[in-house]
């Protein structure tokens, strides 16, 4: 997954405000580097940097870290082995885990998402890589600062909308109830009276857990009509995100092929580093992949396969956008909306990191703004020629 390499200014923290990192990983260089690169931060600091996940254990109650940065592989006790002890001795530790592209850590980084890890993050396998990897440093600086920053508030006795962050939006459940004048309703738009002959859906941070949530419950929708997603993340986890999404949908599903038809009851994952497109090839849609530079500084991004699906669908099109950092497939949305179609988001509440699905409900995009568990039933209404 990869997010906005301009580095926006972080909020300005005392110490006691600082968020607390612990690194856990068995290379000296690694954590060297991580280390180096929190402690460039003013809004986070490294409170530990241990070898072995048995070190993180038996340190913890110490410690008392906001994030862990935890390493896959390493002596002792490796981190999926420690994962659940960690949580153990602090149920609101945000867990990243660390892990080279094979796909042995893929499957391990699924595994830590359904034991509680909150992310993970692709990290280079060599120390002359990791030098050079721009994106790595970002995103691990991204995954734990809001991450992070959202755990504390969740955590916070007392917390409410109005004491949150500036950049922190009012959450919008399913039935707004009366709020103060400054808190203003975001705007809704009607769905749109086109009948959807497509389901896209955009993803970031958080995004495997709640695909596979979604997708379990759209069945009706996936065997009429064709379902197109793009989640951020890295060759080899879209390999292995496909036959989780296969699974729980218990429909075909798989990473997208250059030049391969366009049909019903067919879930396409766009594979990891490459933009996956639309475009019409005589009477038949195709996928269209391509190499080129990131957009909205991701690789795969959301945009490129909302705005082709327009050329393809015109303005019969159903979007969701859901959890993610960053605010890729707010423009392609826009440019649904323009066609005639219509945009979902997943709300605040139930969003690992309300950036994406935030930014198209800011926007006023969206003709509903839903928790996660309700998207699924509105989709299937949607599809069966319901419009409300």
């Amino acid at each position: 997954m990869s997010v906005a390499l301009t580095k926006s200014p972080p909020p300005i923290s005392t110490r006691q405000d600082k968020l607390r990192v612990m690194v856990v990983d068995d290379s000296v260089v690694i954590r060297g580097m991580i280390s180096r690169w929190i402690g460039a931060e003013p809004d986070m600091e490294v409170t530990a940097s241990l070898r072995t996940g048995l070190d993180a254990v038996n340190q913890i109650d110490r410690i008392k870290p906001d994030v862990a940065v935890l390493d896959i592989e390493m002596p002792e006790l490796d981190g999926i082995s420690a994962l659940p002890q960690l949580l153990a001795k602090k149920r609101d530790l945000v867990i990243i885990m660390a892990s080279t592209l094979t796909r042995r850590n893929a499957e391990i980084s699924f595994k830590a998402l359904s034991l509680g890890a909150a992310d993970y993050i692709p990290k280079p396998e060599s120390t002359r890589e990791a030098t050079a990897a721009e994106t790595f440093h970002h995103d691990l600086i991204q995954k734990i600062r809001h991450l992070g920053a959202r755990a504390r508030r969740r955590a916070s006795p007392g917390a409410s909308p109005a004491s949150a962050p500036a950049e922190r939006v009012r959450e919008v459940s399913a039935h707004p109830v009366a709020a103060p004048v400054a808190q203003l309703p975001l705007a809704r738009r009607p769905f749109s009276m086109l009948a959807p002959r497509v389901l896209l859906i955009g993803s970031s941070t958080g995004g495997p857990q709640a695909l596979m949530a979604l997708v379990a419950d759209i069945g009706p929708v996936i065997d009429r009509f064709p379902v197109l997603i793009t989640q951020h993340m890295p060759p080899t986890f879209t390999t292995i995100l496909a036959e989780h999404l296969a699974r729980a949908s218990r429909r075909p599903a798989h990473e997208a092929v250059d030049g391969e038809v366009v049909k019903s009851g067919q879930i396409y994952l766009a594979p990891g580093s490459r933009h996956m497109r639309v475009v019409r090839h005589g009477a038949d849609t195709v996928i269209a992949l391509d190499d080129g530079p990131p957009v909205n500084f991701c690789k795969p991004a959301v945009d490129p396969l909302f705005n082709s699906a327009i050329d393809v669908w015109q303005g019969s099109i159903m979007s969701v956008i859901l959890t993610g950092m960053g605010s890729d497939g707010m423009r392609g949305g826009k440019e649904i909306v323009a066609a005639g179609g219509s945009v979902i988001a997943q709300d605040e509440a139930t969003s690992v990191v309300w950036g994406m699905p935030g930014a198209a409900a800011n926007a006023g995009i969206c003709a509903a703004v839903l928790p996660l568990n309700q998207i699924a039933p509105k989709l299937v209404r949607l599809f069966s020629g319901d419009r409300s």
